[in-house]
């Protein structure tokens, strides 16, 4: 009973913590605790919490690990690992439903800021295409794959007819690749290409194809594989 009085309490100063100072009062071992409290709810998370730490070296490796290897440290429930991989995708959410609405996207700046949210939290290389108007106004964000993006999985057809539902005068593609490294493959050089000329036969414009490495970015067009 003692026991449990005393994790109380702790828990409880983390949370008040929190409430009056933000995160800027916690360090990265209390933070991971009290998320931990709130899918372990009758334990003392403290020793997970350094377990997680030192197993993974950081806390964004331990936002950024899969849910199974998660659970392989004693004491992780599935929940817990639900909760902490939740993290990143719900930051990336939260960026963009802030920014998309009435947003003007004409530079590679906005373009990135628009896209890169999407893949915080992506474990598999996934593609997405942000739709605009004539004037640069912000249509809609469509995800065009999970795998490769050189695969069928996405075809020249399906993003033409994507660009086309939403009356769409101008594109951005994006991709991620999951090495870490954002430079542009041959692959990914080809199929930008052959997207760009499919993609002027319906009087779309393809702007960029940004290539995207954690929170880095290539543009094929800075880059010079996209002209016209």
């Amino acid at each position: 009973m003692a026991s449990e009085n005393i994790h109380a309490g702790h828990r409880q100063r983390l949370l008040e913590s929190y409430c009056s100072a933000g995160l800027s009062g916690l360090s990265h071992v209390e933070t991971l605790e009290l998320l931990l409290t709130f899918a372990i709810p009758r334990r003392d998370v403290n020793e997970l919490a350094h377990r997680l730490l030192d197993r993974f070296g950081s806390f964004h490796n331990v936002l950024e690990t899969p849910i199974d290897a998660l659970q392989q440290v004693e004491g992780m429930t599935r929940r817990a690992a639900v909760l902490l991989q939740l993290i990143p995708e719900v930051w990336g959410m939260y960026d963009v439903s802030r920014n998309e609405l009435h947003m003007v996207c004409d530079s590679t700046e906005a373009w990135s800021r628009a896209l890169l949210p999407r893949f915080r939290g992506a474990r598999e290389e996934c593609a997405w295409l942000l739709c605009l108007d004539a004037k640069y106004k912000y249509l809609d964000c469509k995800q065009l794959s999970v795998g490769s993006v050189n695969s069928l999985s996405m075809s020249v057809r399906r993003v033409v007819e994507t660009a086309m539902a939403v009356n769409a005068s101008v594109v951005v593609l994006a991709h991620n690749h999951t090495s870490g490294v954002a430079l542009p493959s041959r692959e990914d050089v080809e199929t930008t290409r052959r997207l760009d000329a499919a993609l002027k036969l319906v009087d779309v414009y393809l702007a960029d194809h940004l290539i995207v490495a954690n929170e880095d970015f290539v543009s094929l067009r800075e880059s010079g594989y996209l002209r016209g």
